[in-house]
């Protein structure tokens, strides 16, 4: 059988199925055969290469023409013009948006090499073929991991790459490795941490559905480094498709010998299997992840022990995030010294961020580290949308808030830390001047104090207290003394609630204050004065945290 000339890529997640991504790609296949086009044309099921406000898009390779927000009715009008005719349908082209190069090409090749790292077969190959990825070098670094490095040599190549963690933290991921190595036990786990609850952002669950063998493949890797034998993907409940494709790609593994007993003949035993999450936000900190895993509610436990030493089940266990490990097969097969040629010295490699808000292009994009916020609004994102660049939340609900003095500032973890500010999980919110700073910085608390598991009192009463302020300025009605109150208490909680969710609300506060104090000024109420009862508030706050 001849091989098609001519490959309908079709992406789906969440956002394009609801769209009408699976009836288009039906619409398309049905088109086809009427023509007698199968041999000429293939239309394939793909993960996300970008977009993330156009519909349903299609981009037909190697063509490299991108039609976006498609209806079943518009597929005839392509078929007929562009299949048939040779001509694109340019009502329904996609301006700016190009496809991932053809797997065979120079420019995939060169994307490989210097542009993507994690999102490299994304768009481009059929996520639930195993022979796919493989056929991209999929499985090959652990491959090479297992027949020509020891584990520890593993751990030294993680550690000189400079990965650092990708989840927000930032922490070593190497030095992470060898915290849980040295431990003896009888048993230990490698967990994938993708519950990913930070509003904004879903980089890892376009990750899981473009490419789940990647994140598998550094699973195992990290597994022989540890000496781990089971490895857990801790996914929310609501990612349905990316449960559902990592679960065929764990199948589509073990029935290769890629996962399970003796995997590449060298003795090493591992598998994974899938825990499904209830959607709680402080489930993303790894400790209340582990005691979710375990049967019991997500409430995050006292550190230490740290899970290196006591995590899943009493075991050692190492957490990394989903884009983290994605990172490990290309440093294994490409060496550490190529993933430091990406980025900047602090910051080595590249970053996967969901971009969103008032720009041209929202959606998923990977850049090396230490772009420019002003880089990704007018390279990545095609400029602002409507109005001028007002404000950016950098890294979800938990993430500052910028203002224009910070649009020329590297973003890496060490040129943030020094301005004060940190590069958090991977969303970035671009706003105009229709936001208003304490509109914005309301709806931060409620969703704070909405998913506070209440067990600490700092989070429990501070939380509760920094709703009911920036409510009050929000409506122009806040006391004098609120704006030095809510800050006050912003870093009361910083400094003292129990794990990251009580201690994130100063990130935002603080952030905002710096840059925009006039505005947050302006909802004060200069003759609105505290209830009587409430002026104990300090004594009675101080008391409960």
């Amino acid at each position: 059988m001849s091989k098609p000339r001519m490959f309908l890529l079709v992406p789906i997640d969440a956002n394009t199925v609801i769209a009408g991504a699976r009836e288009v790609k039906n619409r398309f296949s049905l088109e086809i055969g009427k023509r007698g086009l199968a041999g000429e044309a293939k239309v394939i099921e793909t993960g996300s290469f970008g977009p993330a406000d156009a519909g349903v898009v299609v981009a037909v390779q190697p063509d490299g023409v991108v039609y976006g927000r498609l209806a079943p009715d518009d597929v005839p009008r392509i078929v007929e013009e562009h299949l048939v005719k040779g001509r694109p349908y340019v009502e329904r082209i996609l301006p700016g948006e190009k496809p991932p190069p053809p797997p065979e090409s120079e420019d995939a090749r060169h994307t490989q090499l210097h542009g993507r790292v994690v999102l490299d077969n994304c768009g481009r190959i059929d996520p639930d073929s195993i022979e796919e990825y493989i056929a991209n070098d999929g499985y090959f670094a652990l491959g090479q991991a297992l027949t020509a490095m020891t584990p520890a040599q593993v751990i030294e190549e993680v550690k000189a790459s400079g990965l650092r963690g990708r989840g927000g933290a930032g922490f070593p991921t190497g030095l992470k490795w060898s915290f849980c190595a040295p431990v003896k036990a009888r048993e230990k786990y490698v967990i994938c941490n993708a519950d990913e609850g930070e509003p904004g952002t879903f980089k890892d669950r376009l990750i899981m559905e473009g490419d789940p063998h990647k994140v598998l493949e550094g699973m195992a890797i990290c597994a022989y480094a540890i000496g781990a034998t089971r490895g857990y993907v801790y996914i929310r409940g609501e990612y349905a498709i990316s449960i559902e494709r990592m679960q065929r790609a764990i199948d589509a593994a073990r029935a290769k010998g890629l996962l399970g007993r003796n995997i590449f003949g060298r003795g090493f035993n591992f598998d994974i299997e899938i825990r499904k999450g209830a959607g709680a936000y402080v489930c993303g900190e790894e400790t209340a992840l582990i005691e979710s895993m375990e049967g019991k509610r997500g409430l995050p436990r006292l550190k230490p022990p740290f899970p290196a030493q006591s995590g899943f089940r009493g075991m050692p266990t190492n957490v990394n995030n989903v884009e983290t490990l994605a990172n490990v097969p290309a440093i294994i097969r490409r060496g550490a010294a190529w993933f430091k040629s990406l980025g900047t010295a602090g910051t080595p490699g590249t970053k996967v961020y969901t971009i969103l808000g008032h720009i041209n292009r929202p959606g998923l994009i990977e850049v090396p580290a230490g772009v420019t916020l002003r880089e990704i609004i007018e390279e990545y994102g095609g400029g602002m949308q409507s109005g001028s660049f007002h404000m950016a939340q950098l890294g979800g609900t938990a993430g500052d808030i910028l203002g224009r003095e910070m649009l020329d500032v590297p973003l890496d973890y060490d040129a943030l830390q020094k301005v004060g500010h940190s590069l958090g999980s991977g969303a970035i919110l671009i706003m105009n001047e229709s936001v208003n700073v304490r509109d914005f910085l309301h709806a931060c608390l409620k969703f704070f104090h909405h998913e506070s598991c209440g067990r600490c009192g700092p989070c429990r009463n501070g939380l509760h207290v920094l709703r009911d302020i920036t409510g009050r300025l929000k409506d122009g009605k806040a006391y004098k003394d609120d704006p030095g109150l809510m800050q006050e208490v912003a870093l009361a909680l910083k400094s003292s609630a129990f794990c990251p969710l009580g201690q994130s609300p100063a990130a935002p506060i603080m952030s905002a204050w710096r840059y925009f104090k006039d505005d947050i000024l302006s909802g004060v109420d200069s003759n609105a004065a505290r209830p009587r009862m409430a002026r104990s508030l300090r004594a009675d706050l101080s008391a409960a945290i």
